[in-house]
């Protein structure tokens, strides 16, 4: 196959293509019906689960688990990338983690509080897939477009992806909601959960069949590279002191990502467990209903907010950005019925859109001039994974001393920190 050349529309759409494939995994299994799933396996909302020899509340349990995940991509991250670097073989690596991924989610089908321990591992393999596979992604936008499409063809892969993911939403919420008593409904959940897994490794080839290998060394793998990646990650620090304006970004990332990331992650959980629903069939319509008014209102906030960068710059509409999701906090704390909870939902993907795209285009477009994205990419994906790690530990923390409200509240601090850090940012050549 004659390889691509860099900045072709082909190339371009199948990169975005991804986001196609592995969305599902984001919207169905972390963002929707498994969090539906798994509160449904409690006999009340109150009740605690016992895991690696603790009790614990059910959604700290989900906490604490995503952030162990996080912090094993976050130990990987750095290693693998290194070796893809020296190797010259990063799409590999984006396809081992690509296939856990699918599998882990396949494997939840057989979810279960009797082997919870088994049910946790995958969906720890279902998230380390996900996240995994995303590091090799991103790295590859520098290689596949130049600096002024980066910021079109980032909003183009989330839109692909918001469109993909909600087509099987919907086509699971079908499956779920035609059944008419409670185990059915559970059945169709697993069977969801399966689709998820078989969506993502099939899409995913049309990415695979055209994106480049990498820029390939000869190299062999031995001990003496395998922490090559922390020397790499040690070398873009070191550089960050010579490029103040990239380093106060990824200051100012690393701090409203925390926020934003586990809000995502723990949307529908709060949702479930903190909304006043008229009974479980209109809780699982409301969440999911509201899944896909986030995804489809985000298409929009992508490409709003990227018009919005490209007439302001790239910062102004984050600290915009930012200024909102703080505002949200505030309003969570204090929602209660559906309607409340719907309008929440609305400008939560309006945002949402546009932080995720305009946060992997900036960080992008400030790159020095260099052939080892892999490396800088690496260093961006480790930032953002540390930052989850704290923000889901400080979120399992305060939820199960005090209530999942009370977490939601503090992370407004994060979201006022990183606008006082994107002010510090040097907006020449946006």
């Amino acid at each position: 196959m004659t390889a691509l050349k860099k900045g072709s529309k082909k190339l371009l759409n199948a990169w975005a293509f991804y986001d196609w494939a592995n969305s599902v995994y984001t919207l169905t299994i972390a963002s929707s019906v498994f969090p539906i799933f798994y509160s449904s396996l409690f006999n009340s909302k109150e009740e605690p689960v016992m895991a690696f020899g603790f009790e614990m509340k059910q959604t700290v349990l989900i906490s604490v688990v995503t952030a162990f995940t996080f912090l094993v991509v976050t130990f990987l991250s750095p290693l693998l990338s290194g070796i893809a670097d020296y190797v010259g073989n990063k799409k590999n690596f984006m396809k081992f983690f690509c296939y856990m991924g699918g599998l882990g989610c396949i494997g939840l089908y057989f979810f279960d509080l009797d082997y919870i321990h088994t049910s946790m591992l995958f969906y720890f393999m279902g998230l380390l897939g996900y996240w995994g596979s995303l590091v090799f992604y991103n790295s590859y936008l520098p290689d596949i477009a130049f600096p002024e499409q980066q910021d079109s063809i980032s909003a183009k892969g989330f839109s692909w992806g918001y469109f993909g993911s909600v087509l099987l939403l919907i086509i699971n919420l079908i499956m779920v909601m035609t059944q008419d008593d409670g185990a059915a409904k559970m059945q169709m959940m697993k069977y969801s959960f399966v689709t998820v897994g078989f969506w993502w490794i099939l899409f995913s080839q049309y990415t695979f069949y055209h994106l480049p290998k990498g820029s390939s060394k000869g190299h062999k793998v031995t001990k003496d590279v395998v922490f090559n990646g922390f020397k790499e990650l040690r070398a873009v620090w070191n550089e960050l002191k010579t490029n103040l304006r990239l380093k106060r970004y990824l200051n100012a990332f690393f701090v409203f990502s925390m926020a934003v990331q586990t809000i995502m992650l723990m949307a529908v959980y709060f949702g479930e467990k903190e909304i006043l629903w008229d009974d479980n069939e209109h809780k699982t319509i409301g969440l999911i209903g509201s899944i896909l008014v986030i995804q489809l209102v985000a298409v929009l906030g992508a490409y709003f907010t990227s018009k919005l960068s490209g007439k302001y710059g790239n910062i102004k509409a984050l600290i915009i950005i930012n200024f909102i999701w703080m505002g949200l906090c505030f309003y969570a704390f204090f929602m209660e019925t559906p309607v409340q909870f719907y309008i929440a939902a609305f400008v939560v993907g309006f945002v949402m859109g546009g932080v995720q795209s305009l946060g992997r285009s900036t960080y992008s477009k400030f790159l020095p001039e260099t052939e080892d994205t892999t490396s800088y990419f690496s260093f961006y994906d480790v930032a953002e994974k540390i930052g989850i790690v704290i923000g889901m530990t400080i979120f399992a923390v305060v939820d199960q001393l005090y209530t999942m409200r009370s977490a939601v509240l503090f992370l407004f601090i994060f979201f006022l920190v990183g606008i006082i850090l994107l002010f510090r940012v040097n907006t020449e050549d946006k």
